[in-house]
């Protein structure tokens, strides 16, 4: 846990856990404030968890949630009625402790100078400089000035923000590029689904974003505020602006665990699991080894989702371990899907049907969870073919949820977006539609492709090429095809893998005689276990595109 003094009141820090709440209170604090949406991290806990520890120790805890870059003056006035209200000194924390250092300086203009905000920002560790220059020009940040300046920013640190500013390196080692990424731990999230299979350890998924940003690339450790794509800026968390020639938006997708009722308040307990989230993904896999009968549920949500095949993975390999172990003939397997179909590609479905039929898993389709119950240990569905019947109640000894997903809070009030919040691009060349000048690639963007890390594997040359055909320096356009991969891990040591494109189209990385994706096979699971990781780390992330080489053609 690390903390920062602001005031003999306040202190302020990034995200805590759920065991740093006995520091807390063994350093003195009285109260805790939490700034921090739920969802907006893969590894967050949510408030939830956070308040039934602090409770148990005694200490308040108040959720005053503040979007990223968000900061309103009504948001500093409720902060400073939070810090009137609680007994101090109060810990207040966010992601990176930068919105919460922010309300409070946005109200101590009233009694402390610009000069002693900045300096005991400072002290504190915060560059509170853009905060003050938004409080000078009335509560506006001023676009005449940029904290930084470069010829490509690119919005995200995540796989497709990674891997794009890797390829445009390769293509033009000079080029002058920024990464906005307030997230300090980098995930591979394709392998939560073999965490929560007990095939590989949590830790063999992470690294630092420090790690994994290309050399001579600049880390900007901010959060993204907002788009001022007719300035060609940005503005940061504390106000600063961040000019570009060219910008490229891959965010991500949020995890909107509280669209389900009393889901956040019992996840990591009560039998209640996801392998969407990191520190989650272990305790599936203790709940499977533990489960010997009752009753398992596997939920999905409505589309869209990243990785659609996931919550069936989860599925699947739990089965398999029980089959192993001889319990599965004990334990009734549920699984409620918000669609109509098991898979959206029609040609994978049989194969995927014979394990359903094996592991005697019951499928219930257009079932949406709704409410969990944790501590009664009971899941709700509403049954969307009925929506005027009572909501469908069912006990469960383990429940696999997976939450409803949007796009992140900032993106959804932002000018790039259409009508569903999606950022609006052309999918095939991913440029914006409206920005000539902005590009983006990944989950969070409206082009009709499985949100998948192979689809941003793919995306990212197409990217890196048509930004680079913009700024003169190549000579061809690049086109993406749709290209998304889903390896179903129907059992432990088969893979049936899912390559399909736009409308569905299967794309084969193979020849059929080499690996028929329609059928589980066992080389499909060694290229899942054995050979993903290591092209997601050291080819995608290293702009090395294995068989992602973009076909270009010279526009006429």
């Amino acid at each position: 846990m690390n903390y920062a003094n602001v005031t003999q009141q306040l202190s302020v820090s990034p995200q805590i856990s759920v065991e740093d709440i006995e520091a807390i209170k063994a350093a003195g604090f009285k109260s805790i404030v939490c700034n921090r949406p739920n969802g907006e991290g893969a590894d967050q806990p949510t408030f939830s968890e956070i308040e039934a520890k602090a409770s148990s120790v005694g200490i308040p805890c108040v959720y005053q949630p503040v979007v990223s870059g968000k900061v309103t003056t009504e948001d500093a006035v409720k902060f400073e009625e939070n810090l009137q209200k609680l007994e101090g000194p109060v810990f207040a924390y966010c992601r990176t402790g930068t919105r919460s250092i922010t309300l409070w300086a946005m109200t101590a203009v009233k009694t402390l100078s610009f000069e002693e905000i900045l300096s005991l920002s400072q002290k504190a560790g915060y560059d509170l400089s853009g905060v003050v220059r938004r409080l000078k020009n009335s509560g506006e940040t001023p676009t005449d000035h940029a904290d930084y300046s470069h010829a490509v920013v690119i919005v995200g640190a995540g796989a497709g923000g990674v891997a794009v500013a890797s390829s445009l390196k390769a293509r033009c080692p000079d080029l002058d590029i920024a990464i906005v990424e307030p997230n300090e731990v980098h995930y591979y999230q394709p392998g939560w689904t073999l965490v929560g299979g007990g095939v590989f350890n949590a830790n063999e998924t992470v690294r630092t974003v420090a790690s994994v940003i290309p050399q001579n690339v600049k880390w900007i450790k901010a959060g993204v505020a907002a788009f001022s794509p007719k300035e060609n800026m940005i503005v940061v968390d504390g106000c600063r602006t961040v000019k570009y020639e060219h910008l490229v938006v891959c965010p991500g997708i949020k995890l909107d665990w509280s669209k389900i009722e009393g889901l956040s308040e019992t996840l990591g307990e009560n039998g209640v699991t996801s392998n969407y989230r990191f520190d989650l993904a272990p305790y599936t896999w203790e709940l499977v080894k533990n489960l010997k009968k009752g009753k398992a549920i596997f939920s999905q949500p409505p589309m869209p989702i990243k990785c659609a095949g996931a919550p069936q993975k989860a599925m699947y390999l739990s089965c398999d371990h029980w089959l192993k172990e001889g319990v599965l003939g004990n334990i009734d397997v549920q699984f409620y899907n918000t669609g109509a179909v098991l898979f959206g590609v029609k040609e994978y479905v049989p194969a995927l049907m014979e394990y359903v039929q094996k592991y005697n898993a019951h499928l219930n389709f257009e079932h949406q969870l709704v409410k969990v119950d944790g501590k009664s240990k009971v899941a709700s569905f509403k049954n969307l073919a009925e929506p005027d019947a009572p909501l469908v109640e069912t006990e469960f000894d383990m429940l696999h949820a997976v939450p409803p997903q949007s796009p992140p809070d900032f993106i959804k009030v932002s000018p790039l977006v259409d009508a569903n919040g999606w950022i609006d691009v052309d999918q095939s060349t991913l440029q914006h539609k409206m920005y000539e000048n902005i590009f983006a690639l990944g989950d969070a963007t409206n082009s009709p492709n499985a949100k998948t890390a192979a689809a941003a594997r793919m995306q990212a040359p197409v990217v890196a090429n048509n930004l680079l055909y913009e700024r003169g320096v190549q000579t061809g356009k690049a086109i993406y095809n749709g290209y998304g991969s889903c390896p179903l891990t129907v059992e432990r040591g088969k893979v049936v893998l899912a390559e399909f494109g736009y409308g569905g189209k299967i794309l084969n990385s193979m020849p059929s005689w080499v690996l028929d994706g329609t059928k589980p096979s066992r080389l499909a699971w060694y290229l899942k276990e054995k050979l993903l990781p290591p092209i997601y780390w050291e080819g995608m992330l290293k702009g090395r595109e294995w068989l992602a080489k973009p076909k270009t053609h010279t526009p006429q």
